[in-house]
C-alpha cells in the first residue's frame, strides 16, 4: 500500500503506538494470531510516498529507487530481518541483504 504522511502516521499511531509518519511499515502474516492460515503470504507492506519523496531528494536520488529501497526494506522484514529489536549483527546482515538486492534490482531495471 502506498500512502501519504498521514496516512502513514494513522496506521503507524493506531498498529504501532508511534505517533509519526514513517517511510515503510511491515506487517507479517506468519506472526501472531492466525499465522500458518496462508503459509505462501508474507504480509504488507505500507509505504508513504511523501516521505520517499523526501527522502529520494533529500539523497538526491530518483523517487523510484527509494520506493523500491523501501519495498526491498519492508519484505525483508517481512522475511524476519529485524534492525531495530535484534543485536547490531543483525541490523548489519539486514543492511548488507538491502543492499545486495537493490543493487540486483537497478541492474536489471536502469
Amino acid at each position: 500500500m502506498i500512502l501519504d504522511n498521514a496516512g502513514i502516521q494513522d496506521i503507524n499511531r493506531e498498529y504501532l503506538q508511534r505517533d509519526r509518519p514513517t517511510n515503510v511499515i511491515s506487517f507479517a502474516m506468519q506472526e501472531g494470531e492466525g499465522a500458518g492460515l496462508s503459509p505462501l503470504v508474507l504480509g504488507d507492506v505500507v509505504i508513504s510516498a511523501e516521505r520517499a519523496s523526501s527522502d529520494a531528494i533529500e539523497a538526491g536520488i530518483p523517487f523510484e529507487h527509494e520506493l523500491w529501497f523501501l519495498l526491498v526494506h519492508g519484505v525483508l522484514h517481512l522475511l524476519g530481518y529485524d534492525h531495530e529489536r535484534g543485536t547490531v549483527d543483525e541490523a548489519e546482515r539486514m543492511e548488507a541483504r538491502e543492499t545486495e538486492i537493490f543493487d540486483l534490482l537497478l541492474r536489471e531495471f536502469t
